[in-house]
């Protein structure tokens, strides 16, 4: 989950800035309450997911209001899905498996400027959580595959990952690519600026008709600036510790 515009400050709680790359470097993981991992900057009381449950959190999220609701192109099958902030990988292990399910063909883009190190990949239990150990070396490849270049992880998922901002991201040709847009950036509280009509303006534009962008946060802020860039918004259940979620449409033709 950990994305920034830019690299620079990142503002905590207490309103108190501090510089990312240092924060970064103290990343540690710890255990949510379904048995998943997260991973928590110290003292700053800023995860990468809900400490109720990752898992619980990314699937009700991103797979249930995402995934599942997304109309794939007819005849192939076929999804593409743009992720803010590839963090741990988790919400596309968790993608890769439900279109095993589903039979669908997904094209995944991601971007990411402060990866994770290879002794924290290993770590992460999401496999092991989701009983799905043959996946192991397919969700580290995810991570360690060569960055800027598209990567066939299974026959049905076509990986691409960026190590780049948002701004820098795209090109004139990317518009209207994805079906599906996971929106897991920083908490608006930590970083109010990803979360700007400016970014959803973006966003829009990279969605097909009828495309859809899920996202964990439902501050009326947030709503708000999905409405002046054009989407139609919604209000969902969340997960467990979490009252809704937000699901965004665009109505382009």
């Amino acid at each position: 989950m950990y994305f920034m515009l830019e690299p620079g400050f990142i503002r905590l709680k207490n309103c108190e800035e501090i510089n990312i790359e240092f924060c970064l470097m103290q990343r540690k993981l710890i255990l949510t309450s379904d048995g998943s991992h997260s991973i928590e900057i110290p003292g700053s009381g800023v995860t990468y997911h809900s400490i109720h449950g990752a898992i619980g959190e990314s699937k009700h999220v991103f797979i249930e209001a995402g995934l599942k609701s997304v109309r794939p192109l007819a005849a192939a099958r076929r999804i593409g899905i743009f992720e803010m902030g590839f963090g741990t990988g988790l919400n596309a292990l968790l993608t890769l498996i439900e279109a095993e399910k589903l039979n669908l063909k997904i094209h995944y883009e991601t971007i990411e400027i402060f990866p994770l190190n290879n002794e924290m990949i290993k770590s992460l239990n999401y496999c092991e959580q989701l009983e799905r150990s043959d996946l192991q070396t397919v969700f580290e490849n995810l991570h360690t595959c060569e960055w800027e270049k598209e990567i066939t992880i299974t026959p049905n998922f076509l990986f691409k990952k960026s190590r780049t901002n948002l701004l820098n991201f795209g090109t004139p040709g990317t518009s209207g690519t994805f079906e599906l847009i996971y929106f897991d950036a920083f908490d608006p509280s930590v970083q109010p600026e990803l979360w700007k009509k400016e970014i959803f303006d973006k966003m829009f534009s990279l969605l097909q008709p009828g495309g859809l962008l899920v996202t964990y946060s439902s501050k009326g802020d947030v709503r708000r600036s999905m409405q002046s860039a054009g989407f139609n918004v919604e209000k969902l259940p969340g997960p467990p510790g979490k009252r809704e979620i937000t699901r965004a449409r665009t109505d382009k033709r």
